[in-house]
């Protein structure tokens, strides 16, 4: 339940609920009941228009054979992609679809051909407010329309052989796919009626003319992720039955050949080689992704573990033969966490992962039975590591390489450094677990110009219980240690995910907090990646509780060290911070003013209202009418007399993952126990904000919230 933006800017989005009919009844429009002086919403306007300025980028590709590189990047009309060389990057070329001088499409998701003469894409050229795949031979004419689509698409990639494209497909998909998307309204038969499934589909290159992509998953399996037999005969694909957004979290492993005239133009029955739900150990009720075919087709390689949502990725690496047979954990008590994996050879891996602060990539070192009977991690090189965040735009922390695996391109960006693309060479990794910063070069410049407008972030550790918890605090903008600041708590979605450093932007956004003159500490609690398996699944069946306490010793170490007045502290958070924000005020006074963003106020009606319950029985250890105890012990509303902190609450009025009637449920407490409260429910949008004027309004109430109850130095 995170509210994260997995692939942007196509990736998917999250949850329903069946009594969102209260979305219709009571929405607040954002034009009324404004709280503060128009000079101050005209201030906090100023401030969060100065944070978005600068480029950023989408996607970033190399080529396979290292001699070019492709970008997605944004501009006011919309995403650009772009073709440079390697040796003369400020020699771009734009790749479109555009047939029209001045014509501006929705255009992305971009793969390169295994041997580099073309660079596939989506665009909307052809067929306003939908995508089809699109041929580039990037120095030999316009590009060519290769299919004809109707529906939502993701995730493009190349067969081995280069003569297909296999890509995510829904068949007349009538709203993103996913759970962060917003919820088409409850009517009809619930759970049965407007089902649409995500399947793998594929197109050839060689088609003279648009065509429908061949259907080459079943009907009744809705597919997350993909990956080609190196054969380019076959799929390895997470899975499950049907409705996609619910049933991630009990997903098995496929296999599935490919054959037919053509190939393509018939599937074969496909065999689940891994079904956590379904096994014994320690794989049983964890979540699989990232499925990766070793060079030689022998092994699929996959990440497991304890994940709050699909797409964002976060566990141990495991390997199973691709014929089936028993998994075998890599990384068993890995201090760190492995997002994205890609195989280097059949005796190596490379693997993106959090590791405390940082970001790195590694190789492990395979030994043992080429079978994979006794195959196990040997050794293993730290490519790089840097402390900010990296990723091709493709998948959570996903990097691109050349076929060789001598360069990975990626974008990075920190708290203090914009976006930009970097590379990183393989030949000499360094062997200490510290890495090689020589190992990054900078490839391109165009942010250059771009500081931040924040003030500085500082990495802070600390103790708490058994653990030691890692997070940032961000210091006011013009920090001055003569003078006391409040301090606003922000806790990230998940729970199983991370801060990490990042260029700030965003709803609840620490850097809109510290420019208006405010501590930020976004703390890493148990139940956080960068720590390891067990780290993330310390808060099992504990919401609320040793999480808190993790966030209130971390209040502790940053007051101890900086000029924080302990008077003027509060909380915030969206989806699981959001529960936070909500529970946390219910049991303590700590906090001085709180905003909870599509939070949950009691588990067990909200386990009968969302359309993600799957998620809920891994972390809870059973569902809600097996154990009501175990929810009801974390349920915000059963302490709710307990609750004296000011708190504005906001939610999507079509927010399938966090439901509304969550949201009014705690409002409508809080306003009974007479405690200052205020709910604005945002009309058709879903967990995950689309409209930018939404955005902005949620961003702006809470600094208006945060100033009126615990206001920042003069």
């Amino acid at each position: 339940m995170i509210f994260t933006q997995i692939r942007t800017p196509f990736r998917r989005a999250l949850m329903a609920g069946a009594a969102l009919f209260l979305g219709a009844v009571f929405p607040l429009s954002i034009a009324h009941a404004q709280a503060t002086p128009a000079a101050e919403r005209a201030h906090i306007e100023d401030v969060l228009k100065g944070l978005s300025h600068g480029r950023s980028f989408s996607q970033v590709a190399i080529s396979p054979d290292g001699k070019r590189l492709a970008w997605v990047e944004g501009t006011r009309e919309g995403a650009e992609i772009r073709v440079a060389p390697m040796v003369s990057l400020d020699k771009s070329q734009r790749v479109t679809a555009a047939t029209k001088p001045g014509q501006h499409c929705n255009e992305g998701q971009i793969a390169w051909e295994p041997d580099s003469n073309a660079l596939a894409f989506f665009s909307d050229c052809a067929q306003p407010q939908q995508t089809d795949l699109y041929l580039s031979l990037i120095d030999d004419g316009p590009a060519r329309r290769i299919t004809a689509l109707k529906g939502y698409v993701d995730a493009p990639a190349f067969s081995p052989d280069g003569k297909s494209v296999a890509f995510l497909y829904v068949e007349g998909a009538t709203r993103p796919v996913g759970a962060l998307a917003a919820m088409k309204p409850p009517t009809g038969v619930i759970g049965e009626d407007g089902i649409e499934i995500e399947r793998v589909a594929v197109a050839e290159v060689e088609w003279s003319r648009p065509e429908a992509p061949v259907m080459a998953t079943p009907t009744n399996l809705h597919v997350y992720e993909f990956d080609w037999r190196p054969d380019s005969r076959g799929l390895a694909y997470v899975a499950a039955d049907p409705p996609g957004e619910n049933n991630w979290w009990v997903a098995k492993l496929y296999t599935q050949a490919l054959e037919g005239n053509r190939w393509i133009s018939v599937w074969r029955t496909p065999k689940a080689i891994l079904a956590p739900a379904e096994i014994a150990g320690p794989l049983h009720g964890l979540q699989i992704a990232v499925p990766r075919w070793s060079p030689d087709g022998e092994q699929i390689a996959f990440i497991s573990g304890l994940m709050s949502d699909q797409g964002v990725t976060g566990g141990d690496v495991w390997m199973i033969p691709a014929a089936g047979g028993t998994a075998r954990n890599l990384t068993p008590r890995r201090a760190s966490t492995p997002i994205w994996i890609e195989w280097g050879d059949n005796r190596s891996l490379y693997v993106s992962e959090l590791a405390g602060a940082d970001s790195r990539l590694v190789r492990l070192l395979l030994q043992g039975d080429a079978s994979g009977a006794n195959l196990r991690v040997n050794a293993e090189n730290t490519i790089f590591h840097v402390p900010g965040s990296i990723g091709d735009g493709r998948m959570e922390a996903s990097l691109s390489s050349t076929a060789d695996h001598a360069l990975f391109v990626f974008q990075q960006s920190s708290f203090s450094e914009p976006p930009e693309i970097f590379a990183a060479r393989t030949q000499n990794p360094a062997t200490s677990g510290n890495g090689d910063l020589s190992a990054i070069i900078q490839l391109t410049h165009i942010n250059d110009d771009l500081k931040p407008v924040w003030g500085k972030s500082v990495s802070l550790d600390w103790k708490s219980d058994q653990f030691q918890v890692q997070g940032w605090l961000t210091l006011p903008k013009d920090y001055d240690a003569a003078k006391k600041y409040p301090l606003i708590v922000v806790v990230h979605g998940g729970p199983a995910s991370a801060a990490v450093p990042r260029w700030r932007t965003g709803a609840l956004s620490a850097a809109a907090f510290s420019a208006l003159g405010y501590f930020v500490l976004e703390p890493n609690p148990r139940g956080s990646y960068g720590q390891g398996e067990e780290f993330t699944q310390a808060n099992r069946a504990d919401f609320g509780y040793g999480d808190l306490r993790d966030i209130l010793a971390g209040v502790d170490k940053a007051e101890a060290g900086y000029a924080i007045d302990p008077n003027r502290v509060g909380i915030t958070g969206w989806s699981y911070g959001g529960f936070m924000a909500m529970f946390a005020v219910t049991q303590t006074g700590r906090f001085k003013a709180a905003v909870a963003g599509a939070g949950i106020s009691d588990w067990q009606s909200y386990y009968g209202e969302n359309s993600i319950d799957q998620w809920m029985t891994p972390y809870f250890g059973a569902p809600v009418y097996d154990n009501p105890a175990v929810y009801a012990r974390s349920s915000a509303i059963n302490f709710i007399r307990q609750a004296r902190t000011p708190t504005l609450v906001v939610v999507g009025e079509r927010d399938g993952e966090c439901p509304a009637p969550q949201s009014f449920e705690f409002w409508h407490a809080l306003r009974a126990r007479h405690v200052p409260t205020r709910l604005v429910v945002y009309p058709n949008e879903g967990h995950m904000f689309m409209d930018p004027a939404h955005q902005r309004d949620v961003m702006a109430r809470a600094a208006e919230w945060f100033a009126r109850y615990m206001p920042p130095a003069p």
